[in-house]
């Protein structure tokens, strides 16, 4: 039972859980139904990048049934404790501590989403969510996106993030696939006329100024998707749309009536 910030077991924890972006070796999975969704996972790239260490769990409750299945040491802390950690009001009663083993140097997959410059985790986690919802395999992270192991970032995408492997971009990654911006400029092209087979690398920019500054590569179609009554649309509306879309031509999810 740990209850004082000040204990050490606790600071080196809470220390090593810090660090972004590239410099992140660990983070937590926040409450029961996200780390069930981990758990039940069937995605080796989940289980092959995060990789459980530690139970933490809230004061006066009993061990969880998954906490037997997958034994591991088990902290339990005050409510002070867990509250920070989860960096919420209302803390969970159960966290996983993860490591986070190093990307892969593997074949990019033909279904892929592109976020670029996104700046909130919560919205990163749902554009994550947007595209696992609609058969795509991968994330590609460009340059200014927010860390995708961010605890709020895992919580926006409701467990998404383990459907999909993540990665950082690489020079080398303009050279492979069909590129889509999505875009609401005048040089952008309707959706429904773009060619959205695969492999596709389908793009979002930035929530303020979009493509501004950005470097795509010279084949990349910038891609408009029509509104009415409003000039643009948050980003992972966009990329909920544009992805139901390549996967309507494509028919790639089950159908559910």
């Amino acid at each position: 039972m740990l209850t004082s910030k000040a204990n050490l077991r606790f600071k080196q924890m809470r220390n090593a859980l810090l660090p972004s972006g590239t410099k992140r070796k660990y983070t937590v999975l926040l409450g029961e139904k996200l780390i069930l969704e981990w758990f039940d996972s069937k995605s080796l790239a989940a289980k092959n990048r995060l990789l459980p260490i530690r139970w933490l769990r809230l004061e006066g409750y009993a061990a969880h049934p998954v906490e037997r299945e997958l034994p591991l040491e088990t902290w339990e802390l005050s409510e002070n404790l867990m509250k920070d950690v989860s960096d919420s009001a209302s803390p969970p009663f159960l966290a996983l501590v993860m490591e986070l083993a190093d990307e892969r140097d593997t074949p990019l997959k033909d279904w892929i989403i592109a976020p670029w410059g996104i700046q909130e985790p919560g919205n990163l986690g749902a554009i994550l969510r947007s595209a696992a919802a609609f058969g795509f395999q991968e994330a590609i992270l460009g340059p200014g996106c927010a860390d995708p192991f961010h605890p709020k970032a895992l919580r926006g995408s409701m467990g998404a993030a383990f459907a999909l492997s993540i990665r950082r971009f690489l020079d080398k990654h303009f050279a492979d696939g069909r590129w889509v911006a999505l875009n609401c400029g005048v040089d952008s092209r309707p959706i429904e006329t773009v060619d959205l087979r695969p492999p596709l690398r389908l793009m979002v920019g930035n929530e303020g100024h979009g493509w501004r500054d950005a470097d795509l590569p010279k084949s990349c179609v910038k891609a408009s998707i029509k509104t009415i009554g409003v000039e643009s649309l948050n980003a992972a509306v966009a990329v909920g749309i544009a992805c139901f879309e390549s996967d309507r031509r494509n028919r790639r999810s089950e159908v559910i009536l």
